[in-house]
């Protein structure tokens, strides 16, 4: 029970790593603020964590806006009492060059992927200033080493990994942790969607993916959130300012 009574935010709860976290922040004694754009998804993976005895509280919109961010956080800290854990999952990936990037996907990408992030932790840190916490981002391995014909994607997760360190420096005298994980590919329902609109068969198209990764495989969502849950956990409490990669030994390119 590492996180026994302790109050957490998760966003993008209703997505496959999200719906993970959920289940293994419920099972190990959490009070959950579950965050989504995806209500009806809320509502079941609350249900469901309900189910395991958590206390959850959903709070669903979209993470572009500002004032949502904001009372994301409000609301953990008015049902819980604070907030100890901020897991800044949620994010989306658009797809293409920089001519194929349209200023709709542009700026979709940096309000979700980065500017939420911002917006979260500079509403929970005044909170986690009080008894320490824990941030933990999601970044992406194609931002710290930029991928190919995805550059609005791999740039709003490069500006994680850099807000990550900053922060991760800035709070750290503060007794709040901030990491990020970076993961290759995740076999999620995103993943399996973009392969769809790319007219191509989700079951083929990872079963080709597992085989460029060492390890032999692309990650399962439980693969990921549990190194969330490590750098969220006093067994991490030396950790600070970290960008973890998790990758199976997969490279991004060559």
């Amino acid at each position: 029970m590492r996180f026994k009574d302790k109050a957490v935010v998760i966003t993008g709860a209703a997505g496959g790593v999200g719906k993970t976290l959920v289940e293994l922040f419920a099972k190990e004694g959490a009070k959950i603020v579950i965050s989504d754009r995806n209500e009806e998804g809320c509502v079941s993976v609350a249900k469901a964590a309900e189910e395991l005895g958590a206390k959850v509280s959903v709070v669903a919109d979209d993470l572009s806006e500002k004032e949502y961010c904001e009372a994301v956080i409000k609301t953990c800290v008015e049902q819980f009492g604070g907030i100890d854990i901020l897991l800044n999952n949620a994010g989306i990936i658009p797809r293409g060059t920089i001519e194929e990037t349209t200023d709709d996907m542009w700026f979709s990408a940096m309000n979700v992927n980065l500017n939420a992030v911002f917006f979260l932790c500079r509403a929970a840190i005044p909170h986690m200033k009080k008894s320490g916490g824990a941030i933990v981002n999601t970044s992406s391995v194609w931002g710290t080493y930029p991928g190919p014909n995805h550059v609005a994607y791999c740039t709003s997760k490069g500006a994680v990994a850099a807000l990550t360190k900053n922060l991760g420096r800035d709070c750290a005298p503060l007794g709040i942790r901030v990491n990020a994980v970076c993961p290759h590919e995740i076999n999620t329902p995103m993943i399996r969607t973009g392969f769809e609109r790319r007219g191509l068969d989700p079951e083929k198209a990872i079963e080709a993916l597992n085989k460029t990764v060492p390890i032999g495989r692309i990650a399962e969502p439980e693969d990921i959130a549990d190194v969330i849950a490590f750098l969220a956990s006093d067994q991490a409490r030396y950790i600070a300012g970290e960008c973890v990669e998790v990758t199976g030994a997969k490279p991004v390119s060559g």
